[in-house]
């Protein structure tokens, strides 16, 4: 994917969020760490321009509550969850374990109405029963695959390992 098909896709999921909730009022972005900010950035943004309305973004470290791949204790996150909707944003969908990390990061900072998922790409492999509520592009591809999203270009990319 180029960077204005990116762009395309972004905006394709900013409009799906819009139209599935009532208001946004209640609607918190939470962007995984490093690459799913940057997603949940421009989503933001498109957002704001759709509708004038901001959503708030903000990034969460998963690398503590990573079951494969454990980290220390990162900083806990300072944003208030309760009664909100979080949509965590990642750009690759790939096992699920990140997705799940995020989950258990939110729920210890709080207990959120609902939470939903937005990917830039799901590339299928699930090892958890997780899918995403918003999916830009399903990608299947091979084990030997990586898809390697380019934050600074908007660019998407697979290589072989």
């Amino acid at each position: 994917m180029d960077a204005i098909q990116v762009s395309k896709t972004l905006k394709r999921i900013s409009h799906e969020i819009i139209e599935r909730h009532q208001t946004l009022d209640d609607v918190v972005l939470m962007g995984v760490k490093t690459k799913g900010t940057p997603v949940a950035e421009a989503i933001s943004t498109y957002i704001k321009d759709f509708t004038s309305k901001t959503v708030p973004v903000y990034e969460i470290d998963i690398a503590a509550y990573r079951d494969d791949d454990k980290k220390s204790k990162s900083e806990k996150l300072n944003a208030k969850v309760g009664a909100k909707t979080v949509i965590i944003v990642d750009a690759v969908l790939f096992t699920g374990r990140r997705a799940r990390a995020a989950m258990d990061a939110i729920l210890d900072i709080g207990r959120a109405s609902k939470i939903e998922l937005a990917v830039l790409v799901d590339r299928g492999h699930r090892e958890l029963p997780i899918r995403a509520d918003y999916v830009g592009k399903n990608l299947p591809t091979s084990l030997d695959e990586v898809i390697f999203y380019d934050v600074t270009n908007q660019k998407l990319y697979i290589k072989q390992k």
